[in-house]
């Protein structure tokens, strides 16, 4: 499981130009089952995204089609871990290895 955590480069006007790309983009892997969910950074200055995928190369090419950083709109910061714990209805959301 990753979480990505999305910073702007740019500012909010720019962000904006590339929102409703950005959002197809989301829904995309949101049909793929690859993201579990999304969201805007309080204040708001990038994004996070919980990626379910089976590694750091699989999410470096699925972040590489997103507008936001096609076009320097975000840098990424992306953390892999391991989950150990977890509520019995995220189960649904777990990578079968």
């Amino acid at each position: 499981m990753f979480i990505v955590n999305l910073s702007y480069l740019k500012p909010i006007s720019e962000v904006e130009n590339h929102l409703e790309e950005h959002v197809e983009f989301l829904e995309k892997y949101y049909k793929l089952n690859k993201f579990i969910f999304s969201g805007r950074k309080v204040p708001r200055t990038g994004g996070v995204i919980l990626v379910n995928a089976t590694s750091t190369e699989e999410v470096d090419l699925i972040l590489k089609e997103d507008p936001f950083y096609r076009n320097k709109i975000a840098q990424y910061e992306v953390t892999e871990f391991i989950i150990t714990k977890y509520d019995d209805r995220f189960a649904a959301f777990l990578t079968k290895e």
